[in-house]
């Protein structure tokens, strides 16, 4: 007779016994299949004129393409994908060679070129770039004209540090006009001379940078420099410290001494910590030339020897921008006529690798621009062919997390494929239309860049571009408000 101990041991083993044999003998458990989800699974649908890549024009969606470029994955923090989708709206006003500039406001304003008998006029943007009024400035005698008779190259500028708008027209390549407006373009100086020394006076190019040193009378230095049109003079730079009513005898942008092979240059820009670059190339290769004294001096930075400048009509153009961190950030068009990048931490002495950071598909590009924000994060703008459409679009390249190993870049297209900027052969290799020399970026304080174009095929009509919504290059990354789409509807020209 079993125990009650026994009975009870019995009882266990069985317990134990029983589930294994039903494994043997019964049926398989149902396996639960767990689908992985993409870091690049959003909400909705991602546009076409959306891509997700790594430098190289590797698609960060494709894993097999991923894999073959040995790249190692980290798409977290800093470096995670937003959805992302692109459009534009037109400012109502024709525009060559368009700047642009953003105030804390929310203000953008832009150029609108009108040549010999009225100058360059400003047209400021408030609703996000949905609505668009001439701002001037107007001639107080002669209330539908401009202040300034002529302009051969409209600029504007907003130092980010005062919020003062400065409108610098170029005149006849022999001088220079600077008028400034502290309260949105509502009111405007008088012109002040900033006349040159050199004939021409060309491809003009204004920034500023806190007075660290004190040794001005405003808060702010503004440096501007010119094309002299001669190589071996080099560009010529000049520097207000009174806010841009009186300007120093220019002097060479370059170190004296330096031979110099390009007179053209790009747009400059200025840091927290008072420096100010420009750039454009070395005998050597694309560079930086740098300013610790208020644009007084200058040394000469070269990015790299091997990844050279386009040979063609923007052999010159080195976009160039500095980050809240210090941090100095470049983009050229190479001899491959593709879009490359590289930064320094240590203002400019030493450069990172090359990348190159076209989109997928995108087989020819020009007219490079570039922006930076918060440490790490840039947006880079130019114009490109993709394979299989029409013509010429206008992109953007965002990198939140550009010192990453493999930093992920989302572009996007501001204009529909369906709705090219340009139809020419060869837009991005010569002066096309209303794109002039040149184009401009910005990224405004809510972290939303904003990118200025032309829309050749519809009457070189003016277009700020920027996304409906992506994530924010200021402050902490996040996904930014959507904003309502524009695009061809919104053109009036």
């Amino acid at each position: 007779m079993m125990t009650q101990r026994g009975l009870v041991a019995s009882l266990l083993i069985l317990s134990i016994i029983t589930p294994m044999l039903s494994g043997c003998f019964g049926s398989e458990p149902e396996k639960v299949e767990v689908e992985e989800v993409s870091p690049f699974t959003f909400d909705e649908p991602v546009p076409i004129e959306t891509f997700y890549h790594y430098p190289g024009a590797i698609d960060a969606t494709n894993a097999s393409a991923v894999s073959a470029a040995n790249i190692s994955i980290n798409l977290s923090g800093n470096n995670s994908p937003f959805w992302a989708e692109g459009t534009y709206h037109g400012v109502g006003f024709t525009t060559f060679e368009p700047t642009l500039g953003v105030t804390s406001s929310g203000a953008i304003l832009f150029t609108n070129y009108r040549g010999t008998g009225d100058g360059t006029h400003i047209i400021k943007g408030t609703e996000q770039g949905t609505e668009w009024n001439d701002v001037g400035p107007f001639n107080p005698v002669f209330p539908d004209t401009g202040q300034v008779p002529n302009s051969n190259d409209p600029y504007v500028y907003v130092d980010k540090w005062t919020n003062r708008v400065v409108k610098f027209d170029m005149h006849a390549l022999t001088a220079m006009f600077v008028e400034y407006s502290d309260d949105d373009g509502e009111s405007w100086s008088v012109p002040f001379s900033a006349e040159g020394y050199y004939s021409p006076q060309d491809h003009q190019s204004i920034a500023s940078m806190p007075d660290v040193n004190d040794i001005g009378f405003h808060e702010t230095i503004y440096v501007f420099c010119i094309n002299t049109g001669s190589s071996a003079l080099g560009p010529q730079c000049s520097r207000s410290l009174n806010g841009g009513m009186s300007w120093d005898l220019q002097r060479p942008g370059f170190p004296i001494g330096t031979s110099q092979c390009s007179g053209l240059h790009g747009h400059l820009a200025g840091g927290t910590d008072g420096s100010i670059y420009r750039g454009n190339p070395s005998c050597d290769g694309p560079a930086v030339y740098r300013s610790l004294d208020g644009g007084y001096t200058w040394s000469e930075h070269t990015i790299t020897t091997e990844v050279q400048m386009q040979d063609g009509w923007h052999s010159h153009e080195v976009a160039v921008a500095v980050d809240e961190g210090g941090n100095v950030h470049a983009t050229w068009i190479s001899l491959d006529q593709m879009p490359w990048y590289a930064y320094s931490r240590d203002q400019g002495d030493t450069w990172s690798a090359p990348m190159m950071i076209a989109a997928p598909g995108v087989n020819q590009t020009g007219f490079p621009t570039i922006f930076a924000g918060d440490e790490g994060r840039v947006a880079l703008g130019y114009i490109g062919l993709q394979n299989g459409q029409i013509g010429w679009n206008g992109y953007m390249a965002v990198m939140t997390d550009a010192f990453n190993d493999n930093p992920l870049i989302t572009s996007v297209s501001v204009n529909l494929f369906e709705d090219p900027l340009d139809t020419s052969e060869d837009c991005g290799d010569v002066r096309c239309g209303g794109f002039g020399d040149f184009i401009d970026i910005e990224i405004d304080d809510e972290g939303r860049p904003w990118i200025a174009l032309a829309h050749n095929v519809r009457n070189q009509e003016g277009i700020v571009g920027t996304w409906t919504t992506g994530p924010a290059l200021y402050g902490e990354i996040v996904q930014l408000p959507v904003l309502d789409k524009g695009g061809n509807n919104s053109l009036s020209l």
